[in-house]
């Protein structure tokens, strides 16, 4: 299960439709795996339905709007149709189709001795979309972003300063943040990036790099 989700207010806007593709499409790889994030987006829908009936102008009903916004709160969660996929042990329906195959198939290029990255075109002409492959107990250089990031991990997990993540979890990360990320000593890490600027290594000897490092959108 995961423990790192996005926050409502990237969920309603994912809920709303407003989100660009490649974003979106990570939200929604996060919801193949997270029952609970699926089960706010789909109340915010309904509340996004109640609202969207009344705007002829005639007033939303109090009762009806109290009673769509009390699901918010909700603990119990509700039944869905449908398997998360870590547990039927496959790879999201949307990756797999931007995939074409399974990782393997993938064509990797090497960063470090610890990182690899693959990237997949979404036909976001402002976002890279791309997986990160970590070996077991390898460490991305630390670094900074010029723009946001968002991260979720498909396999294995990672850890930083601010904590540990696993199969499911997604973090955002905003311009300005340092971070190094280091796998699981005891397994890969394959995690899915979502970027709309190119990083910036900060340690002197990955620094070169960084004049290279380009957004490999679209």
């Amino acid at each position: 299960m995961a423990t790192y989700h996005p926050d409502l207010d990237l969920l309603s806007e994912h809920a709303a439709g407003n989100l660009a593709l490649a974003p979106a499409a990570c939200v929604s790889v996060h919801m193949s795996y997270c029952e609970q994030c699926r089960r706010t987006v789909g109340q915010l829908q309904d509340l996004g339905a109640v609202l969207f009936d009344a705007l002829p102008g005639e007033p939303v009903a109090e009762a009806q709007l109290n009673a769509v916004l009390a699901r918010l709160d909700e603990t119990p969660p509700l039944s869905y149709a449908g398997s998360p996929a870590w547990a039927a042990g496959k790879t999201p329906a949307i990756l797999q189709r931007l995939m074409s195959g399974d990782f393997t198939d993938l064509v990797w290029k090497k960063i470090t001795s610890s990182l690899s990255i693959s990237y997949l075109k979404t036909g976001d002409p402002n976002f890279e979309f791309a997986l990160y492959h970590i070996k077991a107990g390898g460490k991305i250089p630390e670094h900074t972003h010029h723009g946001s990031e968002m991260t979720l991990v498909l396999d294995g997990g990672f850890s930083d300063a601010e904590g540990s993540y696993h199969q499911g979890d997604f973090l955002l990360r905003q311009p300005g943040d340092t971070h190094a990320p280091t796998a699981l000593q005891s397994e890969d890490c394959i995690c899915l990036a979502v970027l709309d600027a190119p990083l910036k290594f900060t340690g002197w000897k990955y620094r070169w790099m960084n004049p290279f490092l380009q957004l490999q959108a679209g």
